[in-house]
This record gives structure tokens, C-alpha cells and sequence, in this order.
């Protein structure tokens, strides 16, 4: 059966600056971009339950905002991070508390998958285990040369089966199976060459970089963007000749949209585009 991606009509509401600051994140809006800082260090930024539901938290906030165009995530430290929290694990936790990490680790990665927005992972350090998995679920992945990621699970008894879900959809099998079975980390030139990692440069040049793919993004139609993000998402798990048929039916949908009117216009009348992003 074939599923529709509905158009919504958002009304802009302009945020140019907005700062927060807690004992787990520090979040920064500026012009159009929502940077989301990991910034607890003294548990090598481990996705804990407060520091998922702070992110999801952060994640979703005004995500319908029109003058939103961008999340970025990025740490303090050496270590994006380190993956769940083990002490939230032990078995003096109970089984109810252990599935309650898993659950709010799986809406954590919808939140990402599901913002309107492009989500972009800026790494400066180790990303492991959830904290691996995390990159690998972001949109886009802008990393220094200098970092690694890595799934060690296996390592102390937990085998990385949801990290492995992301890390097996970013990179060939043999090299996901080579990190779960092994623990053994990779490079960020591995990582690049692999598929997990969009983009590798020196660390001084990170936000450089960083901010040229969010300008290159700002330069569409928020609304265009935002369609083509969920159809991506969705087709992804179709057969060829399903997502084809969906396919067809997005690009009339996208057509008729007036940003995709816009789009044609200018191409025709060699202008430079005026979205609405509607």
C-alpha cells in the first residue's frame, strides 16, 4: 500500500537567537540554526535517561518553526559519546528500567529521523557503542580528522545490537559486522571511506565546514527540504519498484507545491528563487 506525505502550511515565526543551559546540554539558536551541545563530560557525555530525554527535549523543540533550518549536534571533550550509561544497566535496575532506556533510546533516533530539519553530527572525539549509534542515525556526518567511532559492546558482555541497526544501514556489512564483532574502533578516514562519515577535515576547520553545508541547506526551500528528508526515509525499505511508485507520486506532489512552482520560475526566468517555504 502505498502511504502519502501529507503537505503542511506553517506560519513563520522568527527565532534569531535564542541560548540554554543545563547540567546536560547546551543548546545555542541562531540564525536558522539550532546547535545542540552534549556538555557532560564527567560521564563522557553517556546517553543516560536525562541526557536522551533532554536531547529529544531539545531535538523537537519548535521543530515546525519555519525560520528553523538546521540541527546540529555536537559534545565538549575528547568523547562525543560513550554510549548508554552502564550503571543505568545493572541488574539491580530491574527489567522495567532497562526497557525504558532501550524505548527512549529508539525516540531519541526518530527524533532525528523525523525533524522536519536536517540534523547534522559535528564529531570532535570518540563516538561509541549508542553514542556511535547516534552519529550514524544523524542526516549528515562533518567529522575531524582526529576522531573515531567504534561499537565494543561485545567487549563487556552487551553485544551493540541497536547501535547496529544505524551503523549497519550507514556502512557495508562486512565492516559494520568487523566493528560489532570486534570492538575494535575505526578512524575518521575509515569511517569516511566506509560511508558512515560524510565529510572528514582538520579539526580547526570543523565548524568551517560545518557552516558551509548549513548555508548550502538554507538555500532551499525549508518546505522542499522537509519533503524530500521523509520520502528519503520512507523509500528507503521499499522494494525498487514500490519506492518508484511512491517516488512518482512525491514529485507531482513536489511540483505543485509553490516552492516547487517558485523553483521552476526562477530556473525559467534565470532569477534567483523567493521561497515561502509553504
Amino acid at each position: 500500500m502505498l502511504c502519502t506525505i501529507q503537505r503542511k502550511i506553517v506560519r513563520p515565526v522568527l527565532v534569531l537567537s535564542r541560548n540554554t543551559h543545563n547540567q546536560y546540554l547546551i543548546t545555542n539558536d541562531n540564525n536558522g540554526t539550532r546547535e545542540i551541545i552534549l556538555n557532560h563530560e564527567k560521564t563522557k557525555n553517556s546517553l543516560s535517561l536525562d541526557m536522551m530525554k533532554h536531547l529529544i527535549g531539545a531535538i523537537n523543540l519548535n521543530k515546525e518553526d519555519t525560520s528553523l533550518r538546521a540541527i546540529v549536534l555536537s559534545a565538549n571533550g575528547n568523547v562525543f559519546s560513550a554510549g548508554h550509561n552502564l550503571k543505568e544497566l545493572q541488574m539491580s535496575s530491574g527489567i522495567e528500567q532497562h526497557k525504558l532506556v532501550f524505548s527512549t533510546a529508539t525516540e531519541l533516533m526518530k527524533s532525528i529521523i523525523q525533524s522536519p530539519v536536517p540534523v547534522i553530527a559535528k564529531v570532535n572525539g570518540f563516538a561509541t557503542a549508542a553514542g556511535c549509534q547516534l552519529v550514524a542515525t544523524c542526516d549528515i556526518v562533518i567529522s575531524s580528522d582526529t576522531s573515531k567511532f567504534s561499537t565494543p559492546g561485545a567487549n563487556f558482555g552487551i553485544f551493540c545490537s541497536t547501535p547496529g541497526i544505524a551503523v549497519g544501514r550507514s556502512v557495508p556489512k562486512s565492516r559494520a559486522m568487523y566493528m560489532l564483532l570486534t570492538g575494535e574502533p575505526i578512524t575518521a578516514k575509515e569511517a569516511y571511506e566506509s560511508g558512515l562519515v560524510t565529510k572528514v577535515v582538520a579539526a580547526d576547520k570543523l565548524d568551517e565546514e560545518v557552516n558551509k553545508t548549513i548555508e548550502q541547506i538554507k538555500r532551499k526551500s525549508r518546505s522542499v527540504i522537509t519533503l524530500g528528508k521523509e520520502f528519503f526515509y520512507k523509500q528507503i525499505d521499499l522494494s525498487v519498484l514500490e519506492a518508484y511508485q511512491l517516488g512518482e507520486e512525491i514529485m507531482v506532489t513536489n511540483i505543485n507545491t509553490d516552492d516547487g512552482q517558485e523553483g521552476i520560475k526562477s530556473f525559467v526566468e534565470k532569477r534567483k528563487a523567493t521561497w515561502s517555504h509553504k
